[in-house]
């Protein structure tokens, strides 16, 4: 759960506006979103070394985004 606190004295909007980046900061929608559907270990395994092998060949430079 989520708790912000706000100041007698501060606006909605920016209460709104820390409440929003902390939901960001906590992930929740990532993990609701990966716990819609299961994943199989080696799909997940599969698509970290190949994103991994795309962030090396961007490094390197042998990629043009």
């Amino acid at each position: 759960m989520l708790i912000i606190d706000s100041k007698d004295c501060e606006n909605i909007d920016k209460a709104l506006k820390k409440y929003k980046k902390k939901y960001e900061k906590s992930r929740t929608l990532n993990q609701l979103r990966e716990r819609q559907s299961f994943t199989k270990p080696s799909v997940k395994r599969r698509t970290q070394v190949l994103k991994a092998i795309y962030r090396q060949q961007l490094a390197s430079g042998k990629l043009e985004d």
